[in-house]
């Protein structure tokens, strides 16, 4: 390993910014409840609808391009 390597993980080491500091914590916990989260009826709507358009959006190219 180079040493600038070293150094740039020991100064990872020692700018609190670890895996296992308070902050660390805090950020894992916010991420495990957004993701445990549902999705929104109405964005699953949308997304939805914008499935149903591209559909249709293919097909109309894929009739025109069978002339």
């Amino acid at each position: 390993m180079t040493q600038q390597r070293v150094r740039m993980q020991a100064g990872r080491a020692e700018d609190g910014l670890g895996p296992t500091t308070d902050i660390g914590s805090r950020l894992r916990a916010l991420y495990g409840a957004v993701q445990d989260e549902g999705v929104p009826d109405q964005l699953l709507d949308l997304l939805e609808k914008l499935d149903n358009a591209e559909q249709a959006q293919g097909s109309k190219q894929n009739s025109k391009g069978g002339e």
